[in-house]
């Protein structure tokens, strides 16, 4: 198979997996992930030779690096507008729903929120694109064993943060004092009754 043949077996297989993979971190925005992911597959036209045999957590690694870049244009885009003074986003502005507008699950994505991006990063290619620790070493650009390592540290990072969030005012949970459980258990357990 040609070069360009990998490509395009590439493109068909994989277009949708990488549009969402974008669209997910740019929260639907069409024209944006259009815009990332026609970059990711220019990026990967040109590297054709490079692309692997499993080539769907290189596309993922590339989108990262696409993604980055749209990433510091919209923030140079920010930062413009607000010197113009015309833009409702530069001023704080945004439309909420109402006062119950967090979507379900909105504290799942709070606490991921709190992470650094690396770590959100990590949580997102394992969970949303479903990568095993091989893939997401590719996606990264690092080895198997660090992978694995980042994934461990991002999960416990995460349960952290998601332990912080807990209710501050719930009761512990009642459990015996190690005394006493053995007369918590039924009498005839014991030879009673």
């Amino acid at each position: 198979m040609s070069n360009d043949e990998i490509f395009a077996a590439a493109y068909r297989e994989h277009y949708w997996a990488v549009s969402r993979y974008v669209a997910r971190r740019l929260d639907g925005r069409t024209g944006e992930v259009e815009e990332v992911v026609a970059e990711v597959f220019t990026v990967a036209w040109r590297r054709r030779a490079e692309l692997p045999h499993t080539p769907l957590p290189w596309l993922y690694g590339v989108a990262r690096n696409c993604l980055a870049n749209a990433v510091r244009g919209q923030g140079r885009r920010r930062r413009l507008l607000a010197r113009l003074g015309n833009d409702d986003a530069a001023h704080g502005r945004h439309i909420a729903s109402g006062p119950d507008a967090e979507p379900p699950g909105g504290w799942v994505h709070e606490a991921l929120g709190r992470l650094s991006a690396k770590d959100q990063e990590v949580l997102r290619l394992t969970a949303w694109e479903e990568l095993g620790v091989d893939e997401l070493a590719v996606a990264l650009g690092c080895g198997s064993r660090a992978a694995s390592m980042r994934l461990h540290r991002a999960r416990a990072r995460l349960r952290t943060e998601i332990d912080r969030m807990g209710p501050a005012s719930a009761p512990a949970p009642h459990r015996p004092h190690p005394a006493t459980a053995v007369d918590a258990t039924p009498a005839k357990e014991h030879g009673h009754g």
